[in-house]
């Protein structure tokens, strides 16, 4: 096997499926159809999968275009290995409203946080005034 520096080591995974984790949290599945010098993909039949629990989901994207700094995680998915029964596979709908849920339950617990900061006389900085690092 040559070693190829950079994104060139990508070439042979070309038309081979990956996962994909975002810096925003999100996961994409899909076929890697093309990729350039700045790590930006082109990944085509693509889904994004959402995690909620041990239920997951997968909402059709399409052909979807990456760009290459949002990228956190690369790689191949295993087609011969067997899946794992630990998740449970569940409706588009049924997964959008299990995400929003818990997206409630998190702010909800950042309110009552807050609120038992400002009781004891202490504040907390809003998210936007720290440094992005």
């Amino acid at each position: 096997m040559n070693y190829m520096p950079g994104t060139a080591s990508l070439i042979e995974d070309i038309d081979k499926k990956h996962l994909v984790l975002l810096r925003d949290g999100r996961t994409l599945i899909g076929i890697l159809r093309s990729i350039d010098q700045f790590a930006n993909l082109v990944l085509h039949q693509t889904v994004e999968r959402i995690h909620v629990g041990k239920k997951f989901g997968d909402i059709p994207r399409g052909i979807f275009v990456v760009r290459g700094e949002n990228v956190v995680l690369l790689g191949e998915v295993d087609l011969d290995k067997e899946c794992d029964q630990i998740l449970q596979r569940v409706s588009i709908e049924e997964i959008l409203e299990e995400q929003r849920m818990e997206q409630q339950a998190k702010l909800e617990s950042e309110r009552l946080k807050l609120q038992a900061v400002k009781e004891r006389g202490l504040s907390m900085p809003k998210a936007d005034t720290l440094d992005d690092f």
